[in-house]
């Protein structure tokens, strides 16, 4: 969280201007700190598969809201080798049984190598069909990239295996990245084909089981610990009051450091025996919590703040590094509001924080 965040402010010129040669140094840290990020996360995963200790969240999942922020989340990439990307959704598809997380994970892995392997100037894309009669629908992710030889093929979903693995690397990567998406796709009683042809691009077709009949999705806007519709003020709230809790005087020191910058007002506290107190002295605006904090945990001090008359309706946005299966409807039913894992991204965070504030709740 430090080193991206930090990083991220020095490209925004938050600590004072800086050069062009320096902008780049820390656009690099920034990007080497997102990649470190999603090493770590994908060993983490093949570990947690290879143990069977990969537990999904099943609920119905939104098809096209899937594809879309799978999609965003490779599109500055794809902007950067200047691809034209493409998405065609079967329109009698609307959810999947799965778990969304990693229905997501799958497909930006996919997309990622998409990109990774596509010549400047080209095109990728992701296609959804169903097939109602089979009880199946494809997320299909094709590319006109440099394509596959067929002898080459059966390594593919194997963890730590590159298929140009020779001495002087062209593509960078740690090989993991299609093995999870088979694993997940296992995970959800599907399966994934794979069609290339060497110079010409590669489609990767992932099958999961789909019932077009199932129960749909209610309408958006209901409660459940969301946040409310992004505000489209970017106004900052120079008034608002922000309580921040986090035992990591690093991260704290540039958190708070960010917010001020942007306007509000910063109180931050170690552990939640603190924060309780803190919370109940100055009736903040907004609360930012971490789950894992000395004394007390932040579940415990939600709790406390919740049974606070003064406290009932204040924001409380649980923040944790674990991620883990649950712990976000743990953090809802304690009494937080949102739930953001770890690392954030600064902009991210002062978004959500604004969302909140212009919610008409504070």
């Amino acid at each position: 969280t430090t080193v991206v965040g930090i990083s991220e402010m020095f490209v925004d010129q938050i600590y004072g201007p800086l050069n062009e040669q320096q902008i780049k140094g820390a656009e690099t840290i920034n990007e080497s700190g997102h990649h470190l990020l999603s090493l770590i996360n994908d060993i983490l995963d093949v570990a947690k598969i290879g143990a069977g200790k990969m537990q999904l969240a099943w609920d119905l999942v939104p098809v096209e809201q899937l594809c879309e922020a799978s999609l965003r989340l490779i599109r500055q990439s794809a902007q950067r080798k200047k691809l034209d990307v493409s998405f065609k959704m079967d329109p009698q598809i609307s959810v999947v049984n799965g778990d969304s997380l990693r229905l997501k994970q799958l497909l930006v892995n996919l997309l990622s190598n998409a990109v990774k392997f596509t010549p400047e100037g080209k095109s990728i894309g992701l296609d959804v069909t169903g097939w109602p009669d089979r009880g199946r629908l494809c997320l299909s992710v094709w590319d006109r990239g440099i394509g596959i030889p067929e002898d080459q093929l059966h390594k593919l979903f194997k963890p730590f295996v590159q298929l140009d693995s020779g001495l002087s690397r062209y593509y960078s990567g740690t090989g993991l990245g299609l093995a999870l998406v088979y694993s997940i796709a296992e995970l959800h009683g599907g399966s994934v084909t794979v069609d290339s042809t060497p110079g010409q691009g590669t489609r990767i077709n992932v099958y999961l089981s789909w019932e077009p009949d199932a129960e749909r999705l209610p309408d958006a806007g209901g409660s459940g610990g969301e946040a409310p519709e992004k505000s489209t003020d970017d106004r900052p709230f120079k008034q608002a009051h922000i309580l921040l809790a986090d035992d990591s005087r690093t991260n704290a020191s540039m958190l708070s450091s960010y917010l001020e910058h942007m306007g509000y007002q910063v109180t931050t506290v170690q552990d939640g025996v603190e924060a309780v107190a803190a919370a109940q002295q100055s009736t903040p605006d907004i609360v930012l919590m971490d789950i894992q904090l000395n004394s007390m945990d932040g579940l415990e001090a939600t709790r406390r703040m919740r049974a606070s008359d003064a406290l009932r309706e204040t924001p409380i946005i649980a923040l944790t590094a674990l991620a883990m299966p649950g712990d976000r409807e743990r953090c809802l039913e304690a009494g937080a509001n949102d739930y953001l894992s770890k690392p954030l991204g600064v902009k991210e965070l002062h978004r959500i924080i604004q969302d909140w504030l212009s919610s008409g709740n504070v």
